[in-house]
């Protein structure tokens, strides 16, 4: 029984790349106190072990999930790329080039030190970093220095021997330093830092605290018009402007037992029921305290829905939440998120926080509000599962074809590899799609699907191939490779903490969402804003994370560029 699963495997290979997977995935899953190992190096640990029965897979099948991989992370990450090169998060991507800069040299300097090869040097970076794409480049890289064969396989098998030992510390001791160590180094209060961050922007708001289902914190009410009441005589528009700054609207009236949609110009009577839509502390304890609450089922059987919209319309980049809603398309409906970013980070609703093209709005409120203002804003997502494939492959194919390009400087050949020229694509693409969402939908389930699937089948491959010398390598230089992991990953982030603040000089709120970003560990970012108690530390997340994920995906390349 033993012998034939081994020859099969050993026939099949593919049986092994997917055996990978569902152990990677599984093991992954799993958490022990908040901790888990995560699906990618899961993967490589459960097709390292597979690897010791000497499979062999064919090199073709790594790159072709790989350059799929490469292009779901452009495609994420280009619309917050572009406008940090281009617009006001030129100060937040100047800093992620710094933090990149930071990331690559100490790792070469800790190669350097250690003696290492390349391929335990491009481990080593991949691991510290927690970038697991530049190891895809890094292959290329060695792959073109035209090494002996035998030379060129046992570098890139010591890639993931490195890899995965330096990856667990760079991983959970990213988080702690972020989190726990930054704000002790700079003596800073990181809870009153986002208060006053809070405050700063205008109070209040924050993400809402669960999806789906109607209005959440907003309600509708009813409340009859009180004979000689102040609003007798006053049109909705009028009576609505009396709430503000609180955001209140008029959606339907009862008028002689007639119910009549409401609009700005509509005049109040005497008698009048009035649907009044908003935050449920306003209706309660404002309006409330002035009117009569009154039970009107009918009256309040209001059509309402839930629609994520594109910010699409140029008119509305960079403006506050406080400037959008003063807006007439703005009539009638709620914000109740923001999202933004590859990796969809809940940006707080604060009155002075600004909005960006490529972000989605989540409104609610009536249908025809909400269709009314989609047409200021941009465009609706409509849920669909179909993904534009012939645009995915276009893409992909038009990518690679400029990256395949090679330009001859004097004797020294240069070119971007079908990865590099696929990432960009990626970048240039997804840009496109954010601003013309006409075309190249891929929906959020096969965004991941490329990403999370497309890299892992490239570490499975990579794990199989590396495995019967993954375990000697381990033992020659475990211990010493770990302790120049930890170096590598604790020296550029405590740097970057302390040029983020004294050189960049950040807001201490969003300082370590920045340094996050740029080192691209979203675990990292959910446990400092766990211990700061707020969203806003999210602020300073996206555009330094499309950057550093570029960046550092390059970097790959360029470290062995920089040893060979």
């Amino acid at each position: 029984m033993v012998k034939w699963f081994v020859e099969t495997l050993r026939d099949h290979p593919e049986i092994a790349i997917f055996l990978s997977l569902g152990i990677g995935y599984w093991v992954g899953g799993k958490s022990w106190k908040g901790l888990s190992l995560g699906a990618v190096t899961s993967t490589l640990i459960a097709a390292v072990i597979i690897g010791q029965l000497h499979i062999t897979v064919s090199a073709n099948v790594k790159t072709i999930f790989f350059l799929m991989f490469l292009f779901a992370v452009g495609y994420g990450v280009g619309p917050q790329f572009v406008r940090g090169i281009a617009k006001d998060g030129v100060p937040q991507a100047l800093f992620a080039v710094v933090q990149c800069l930071l990331c690559l040299a100490v790792a070469y300097v800790a190669a350097r030190m250690a003696g290492y090869d390349l391929g335990y040097a491009a481990g080593l970076y991949a691991g510290s970093q927690t970038i697991s794409a530049s190891m895809g480049l890094a292959t290329d890289a060695i792959n073109r220095l035209h090494l002996p064969t035998d030379e060129t396989k046992r570098l890139l098998d010591a890639m993931p021997v490195a890899y995965a030992v330096s990856y667990i510390f760079g991983t959970i001791g990213s988080a702690v330093i972020l989190a726990q160590l930054g704000p002790l180094l700079l003596r800073l209060d990181l809870v009153a830092a986002c208060k006053r961050y809070e405050e700063q922007m205008g109070g209040g708001g924050g993400v809402p605290d669960q999806e789906g289902g109607g209005w959440h914190q907003f309600e509708l009410r009813a409340y009859q018009v009180r004979q000689g009441g102040r609003v007798v005589g006053m049109t909705c528009a009028a009576a609505e402007a009396m709430a503000l700054p609180a955001r209140v609207f008029v959606e339907r009236l009862r008028r002689d037992g007639k119910i009549i949609e409401a609009k700005p110009d509509t005049v109040f009577k005497d008698g009048d029921i009035v649907a009044l839509a908003g935050r449920r502390e306003i209706l309660v304890d404002v309006v409330g305290k002035a009117a009569i609450e009154v039970e009107d089922p009918e009256l309040l059987a209001v059509g309402l829905e839930g629609v994520d919209v594109y910010v699409t319309d140029k008119r509305l980049d960079g403006i506050t939440l406080a400037q959008a809603a003063s807006q007439p398309g703005a009539r009638g409906v709620f914000l109740r998120k923001i999202t933004r970013g590859a990796t969809g980070v809940n940006i707080p609703i604060l009155p002075q926080t600004q909005i960006h093209r490529g972000d989605i709005l989540t409104l609610v409120g009536r249908t025809q509000d909400i269709a009314a203002a989609a047409k200021h804003i941009g465009y609706i997502d409509k849920p669909s599962t179909v993904a534009d494939v012939a645009f995915i492959g276009g893409a992909i194919a038009i990518g690679a074809l400029v990256g395949a390009l090679t330009l001859n400087i004097g004797s020294v050949p240069l070119t971007l590899s079908t990865a590099g020229g696929t990432l960009i694509a990626g970048l240039v693409f997804g840009w496109l799609r954010s601003i013309h969402p006409t075309f190249g939908r891929i929906p959020s389930q096969t965004v991941w699907f490329m990403n999370s699937v497309g890299l892992n089948v490239f570490i499975a491959v990579v794990g199989i191939s590396a495995g019967p010398s993954f375990v000697a390598g381990l033992q020659q230089l475990g211990i010493s490779l770990f302790l120049w992991g930890v170096f590598a990953t604790t020296l550029p982030l405590i740097l970057g903490m302390f040029a983020a603040r004294y050189i960049f000089r950040f807001d201490p709120a969003i300082l370590f969402g920045c340094v996050a970003g740029a080192r691209t560990t979203t675990a990292a970012l959910g446990m400092i804003c766990e211990v700061a108690k707020s969203q806003v530390p999210g602020l300073g997340y996206t555009v330094t994370y499309a950057v550093g994920n570029t960046l550092l995906t390059i970097w790959g390349m360029v470290i062995i560029m920089l040893l060979a």
